[in-house]
């Protein structure tokens, strides 16, 4: 790929994206229903997180995310599905951040779109094989979290678990080495960093980490590293 083909691509991915989720998040936030909570628990409302500080943060966060992006993938013919991927990770990451819950009313609706975005790549560029890939990665990726959930459910929450899902069929569509690099390099980031935390008197063991901004600096890492890691690997 040629290094003008990269930079349109990386400024694509930062006009896109970062517009894209300065405006979605707070719309977002506004609207999208509170969680039933344990008693005992609280948290912070999601309509108190639409503000001007939610749609900065998401928007700085997109763009940076879509231009990284971009500059990788260039004219791969899965990058939509990463810059739709960026947009919705930006607003995740942010209201995980800051209320320790991955809203399933985002979560879902963006498989359907990532998905059908796979599926459109694969009809222009003919490569049925990475759509495969994406597929059983995606069910790889929700199962093990899954069963990390249902073994230690106050180290993985559920979102976690449906988030592991959405990130495993876009890593899955690039490769193993980027699904393995990326999803569970995220999980194992989070877990250091909660540990850290935990030594350092920061957070209590009952505290949850949110694991899901982690997962996806993971899978963003998971991009760029994972190929490499895979020849490595491979020999």
């Amino acid at each position: 790929m040629s290094a003008d083909n990269a930079l349109l691509a990386a400024g694509a991915g930062v006009v896109l994206c970062g517009p894209a989720a300065f405006v979605l998040a707070p719309w977002l936030m506004r609207r999208i229903p509170e969680p039933l909570l344990e008693e005992g628990d609280t948290k912070i409302p999601y309509a108190d997180l639409a503000g001007p500080r939610a749609a900065y943060w998401c928007g700085g966060l997109a763009a940076v995310a879509g231009g990284l992006l971009g500059w990788e993938l260039g004219t791969d013919a899965a990058l939509v599905a990463w810059l739709l991927l960026a947009v919705a990770g930006a607003v995740l990451g942010y209201i995980d951040a800051r209320t320790r819950f991955l809203p399933s009313a985002i979560i879902w609706p963006t498989y359907g779109v990532v998905a059908l975005a796979l599926v459109g790549a694969a009809l222009v560029s003919g490569e049925w094989g990475s759509l495969r890939r994406a597929a059983i990665a995606g069910f790889v990726g929700f199962g093990v979290f899954y069963l990390l959930w249902f073994v230690f459910p106050r180290g993985v929450g559920f979102g976690d678990v449906r988030l592991s899902g959405l990130l495993g069929l876009a890593l899955g569509w690039l490769g193993w080495g980027e699904f393995a690099s990326g999803l569970y390099g995220g999980f194992f980031l989070g877990a250091v960093v909660g540990i850290v935390l935990i030594a350092a008197r920061v957070m209590t063991r009952k505290q949850m980490v949110p694991f899901g901004p982690f997962m996806l600096i993971g899978a963003l890492a998971g991009v760029f590293v994972g190929s490499g890691l895979e020849r490595l690997y491979t020999g």
